[in-house]
């Protein structure tokens, strides 16, 4: 075949020679715009994956990359005064400018042609190619030639960073966090080579403009930088390779995504490789890596397919299929943590303290979790975990395993639950005139039993007509009252759990079937009246509510504070208001649902009013001593719907309302929502809430394991962890987590004592047979 690479980076490069060497006899050419043996840039990361992946491929220049790498274990994090260093985390770094020329000259000894200087306009240029690489990076023109067919997602990023190098060498990966009159500035440095260190340096782009930075030339800007960070430095200068970047040189990252990577232009097979196709953030510094892996896939799959013209529409088809699913792995590793940076001044720097903001950096992407930080570097894990215990209340005592975060204590109010696990409202559709039965003191209580720290019943509703179908939960007269009481009483003689209500008005989504015979399916017989905010179904055929009148608002706040006052009268420990997933109150607060023009309608202020004051009015019946938390649907998942920013505002709202907690969930408002789901996936609106707005969380969502909880609450992300589905396939979730992570010391109900000894016991022997 006639292979040509349009760029001269490591994609196109390190194809180029694959090729050359998996068969002689293609015709390969990389066509470079600049000089030969020339780049800009510094240093380039990459993973000891990537690193094992080109030693099996192409051993020469692998040995020749790895003599030339910098090999480093620890991170080192210099924040408000104090420098933090963990170890474990095996990182490599080259120099670009190196790494290209052992590229360059491996690809010279197999016989591929390497043109330099020579700006390359149009694929059209080769018309004798069989196949053309379009690795011309981020701003590719043969991409944006045929942008209609690959449908590049291009969104550019608010950070603005320069890329910069020091001849002082760092021993560790090192970020430090720097605090000026008008924002924070962090700086990612690492060493590439015995004598120079990469030094990026990046801040918001209200700090950039506060400061002039726009309006320096280069020199200006490096002198800022080198004064800034001139502790770090310790008197060496900062240089750049940028000279021939116009202006100040600061730049802001471009986040691309590509619909499709290939195509035929009538003569040749176009394919888009490296940055041309897709970009990751330097926060992980994973661009280089994944423009080799690249590279890696295309050669494998001729390989497997066979180095013919013929095999190309097939190949490249597959190429994509594969590499698409990693690189959108890596991409989210990598958004997650570009846009921790991008907030860090506004979320983390001013309100967590040095420890947790370490572990909160350490854990920023979600690629690294809790327990693979014990892998990584168990003393300092250990040592983070007896500083959150202590932290938390508890005695701690040194060379002693404590509790993990997720089963230290967490006090409300008066209310101290024993661990942060908390049993998520589920519906169980198993009412009966709303009436708490044997059903629900076998599933609750064995939830109870099982360890978690507080246990929600499903929601509860405050009136006949605000359940979402015959078989929820009520609270709403005396006898649902002395069964909730019943409960309460069983759960606080047995266990260390306390009881959360969950109080809540199904408004437009009620009067419908219970699940299993057809969720949100309208009532055939026996169905009541709805209300909402405004008179919108919520499926097409659905019952159309009433928009509710002043009077119909009285009622409904008269039912809530009765609850309310039975739920107290009840023991419970915890009142949550329930204002999400589109029910009546979470009606009044989304756009898509409130459509009314009075004042109940319309802005923030006006969306929030009726549910502040039904809020209002259940906070002053509830006893003082209680806390009460607010569940909200922190993303409508659609167009025209709220955002986590409206979230947040609404989140404000109650925390000023004297809300103690905001349980922060998503969804369900509209039906026609596309959430995006994945681990974790509702973990973010918690973070935002929590450390923005200043209010304790809540995370609820795919969280299904210890070590999900346990770097939650570490990081501080969220003071509670909810736990839903796990916990109806195990009612013993938490002790069984517990164990799983090898914590004997968590307290089994006496009576189960045999069980955790052989659980134990066969768990020792399965991981000693691994």
């Amino acid at each position: 075949m006639r292979i040509v690479c349009i760029g001269g980076g490591p994609a196109g490069l390190y194809f180029g020679l694959l090729m050359k060497k998996l068969h002689p006899d293609h015709q390969v050419s990389v066509v470079e715009r600049n000089r030969p043996y020339d780049t800009f840039g510094w240093g380039v990361v990459f993973s000891d994956a990537t690193m094992a992946s080109m030693q099996a491929w192409d051993k020469e220049s692998a040995d020749e990359i790895q003599q030339a790498f910098n090999h480093w274990d620890d991170i080192e994090v210099l924040f408000k005064g104090t420098r933090q260093r963990t170890s474990g985390h095996g990182f490599v770094g080259i120099g670009r400018k190196k790494l290209l020329n052992i590229l360059q000259a491996r690809c010279e000894a197999l016989g591929v042609e390497l043109k330099f200087e020579t700006d390359v306009n149009s694929d059209s240029d080769f018309p004798d190619a069989d196949l053309i690489i379009a690795s011309d990076g981020l701003n590719s023109r043969i991409r944006n030639k045929y942008a209609k067919v690959f449908e590049p997602d291009l969104v550019v990023r608010p950070n603005r960073y320069i890329w910069l190098g020091t001849n002082k060498p760092f021993d560790a990966f090192t970020f430090d966090f720097r605090k000026t009159e008008h924002g924070w500035f962090q700086a990612h440095i690492y060493k590439f080579d015995e004598n120079t260190s990469t030094f990026i340096v990046e801040t918001t782009e209200e700090a950039y403009e506060a400061h002039g930075l726009g309006q320096m030339d280069q020199q200006q800007s490096i002198d800022f930088c080198q004064n800034l960070f001139a502790e770090t430095l310790d008197g060496a200068p900062l240089m750049t390779n940028a000279r021939h970047l116009r202006g100040s040189a600061w730049l802001n990252f471009s986040r691309l995504i590509c619909g499709k990577w290939s195509c035929f232009n009538g003569q040749s097979h176009v394919v888009l490789m490296g940055d041309a196709a897709h970009t990751a953030h330097f926060a992980i510094g994973s661009g280089t890596k994944l423009a080799i892996d690249d590279a890696i896939e295309l050669a494998n799959q001729f390989n497997q397919a066979g180095h013919t013209k013929e095999s190309i529409p097939d190949v490249l088809k597959t190429y994509e299929d594969i590499r698409r699913i990693d690189v959108a792995r890596i991409q989210n590793a990598a958004r997650n943590a570009m846009e921790w940076f991008e907030v860090v001044g506004s979320r983390y720097a001013d309100t967590l303290p040095p420890e947790q903001f370490m572990y909160s950096m350490l854990t920023r992407s979600q690629r690294i979790s809790h327990e693979n930080l014990r892998l990584r570097d168990k003393a300092w894990l250990e040592g983070y975990e007896h500083w959150f215990a202590g932290q938390s209340g508890l005695a701690v005592t040194e060379n002693e395993r404590c509790l993990p975060p997720m089963l230290t204590p967490y006090t409300l109010r008066g209310t101290t639950l024993a661990n942060r696990i908390v049993v998520s409202p589920m519906a169980m559709y198993s009412a009966k005139d709303g009436l708490l039965d044997d059903f629900h003191m076998v599933h609750l209580g064995a939830r109870a039993l099982g360890g978690a720290g507080l246990v929600f019943g499903e929601m509860t509703c405050v009136a006949a007509d605000a359940r979402i179908t015959p078989g929820c939960l009520g609270l709403w007269n005396d006898a649902q009252t002395k069964g909730w009481k019943r409960f309460i009483d069983f759960v606080h003689a047995n266990s260390a759990a306390k009881v959360g209500i969950q109080l809540g008005h199904a408004g437009r989504k009620g009067a419908t079937k219970i699940a299993w015979e057809g969720i949100d399916q309208p009532l055939e017989d026996g169905a009541w009246s709805l209300l909402s905010a405004s008179a919108l179904p919520y499926l097409k055929h659905s019952q159309m509510p009433k928009a509710m009148d002043r009077a119909d608002m009285d009622r409904v706040k008269a039912d809530f504070v009765a609850a309310a006052k039975r739920a107290a009268e009840a023991g419970a420990d915890w009142l949550e208001f329930h204002a999400a997933h589109g029910y009546l109150i979470s009606s009044f607060l989304s756009p898509l649902t409130n459509r009314r023009e009075d004042e109940y309608g319309g802005s923030h202020e006006n969306r929030a009013r009726y549910p502040l004051e039904v809020f209002a009015a259940i906070r002053e019946v509830w006893p003082q001593d209680r806390p009460i938390s607010v569940r909200l649907s922190c993303h409508d998942w659609t167009d025209g719907g709220n955002t986590p920013e409206d979230a947040a505002t609404f989140a404000n709202m109650f925390k000023k309302a004297g809300a103690d907690l905001i349980d922060c969930s998503s969804g369900q408002v509209w039906k026609e929502e596309k959430p995006v789901y994945g681990r974790l996936f509702q973990t973010p609106f918690s973070d935002k809430i929590r450390n923005e707005i200043g209010i304790p969380t809540i995370a609820v969502g795919a969280i299904s394991e210890a070590d999900h909880a346990n770097s939650i609450i570490a990081a501080g992300r969220a003071d509670l962890c909810a736990v839903a589905r796990p916990h109806l396939a195990d009612p013993a979730w938490v002790l069984h987590e517990a164990a799983k992570i090898g914590l004997k010391s968590v307290p089994w109900p006496k009576q189960y004592m045999a069980a955790k000894y052989q659980y134990e016991a066969n768990l020792s022997r399965t991981m000693a047979a691994k």
